[in-house]
């Protein structure tokens, strides 16, 4: 099963993505990770992010896209999860050309659905401890009872404003690239409110409704 997984900051598909691949024993394929990973392992493409972030600019895509097509070549193009990836139509572009070559298609695109009002208040409810840098969620995973809340640091970019602002880069810098994988690969919509359990759910019947067709 290959997949690619979308929704927008704070819709829980980090959890979800990495839920997918304990459930279906799939690769999770982060783009933070595989950079990271490559800048540790100083690959050739890892040496090039490397520089071009201490000069400050961003990771072009056919860097970007030679990362994941290194990877891919390593796992053998099946059984994946794609999570931050593709972030731009040249990438989607060449996600769907670079499987196809491979007779290794998308098997679905799942879109996670969260109102903006409710990832508003998800993310602005988040709290760091400066202590031991571990992060809390008020409500769904709250720091220990004897913790002083005072002592605990609300982060600029976790601030209502901020949070606003993400969000309309992401409708903004997202809805083609969508748009892009929509006209080449089967696309579920899920509904992203509720328990990570219930999020679950929703995600693996669709799933099975794709395989089923």
């Amino acid at each position: 099963m290959r997949l690619a997984l979308f929704g927008p900051p704070g819709a829980g598909k980090g959890t979800q993505a990495k839920r997918l691949a304990h459930a279906h024993g799939l690769t999770h394929l982060s783009t933070g990770d595989l950079f990271r990973a490559a800048i540790r392992q100083k690959t050739p493409l890892g040496v090039r992010v490397t520089e071009l972030l201490a000069a400050g600019e961003l990771v072009p895509d056919d860097v970007t896209c030679g990362i994941v097509a290194d990877t891919l070549a390593e796992i053998g193009t099946r059984d994946f999860v794609l999570d931050g990836f593709p972030r731009t139509v040249p990438q989607a572009e060449w996600l769907v050309k670079h499987l196809a070559e491979a007779e290794a298609p998308l098997d679905a695109m799942i879109s996670l659905e969260v109102p903006d009002d409710q990832i508003v208040h998800r993310l602005s409810r988040r709290r760091t401890d400066p202590a031991t840098g571990e992060i809390y969620h008020l409500d769904f995973n709250p720091p220990p009872a004897d913790t002083d809340l005072a002592t605990l640091v609300h982060r600029s970019d976790d601030q209502p404003e901020a949070i606003q602002h993400r969000l309309e880069v992401y409708h903004e810098e997202t809805a083609p690239v969508e748009a892009a994988l929509r006209a080449h690969v089967p696309t579920v919509e899920i509904d992203g409110t509720g328990t990570l359990d219930e999020v679950q759910a929703r995600v693996d019947a669709a799933l099975a409704a794709v395989g089923e067709a």
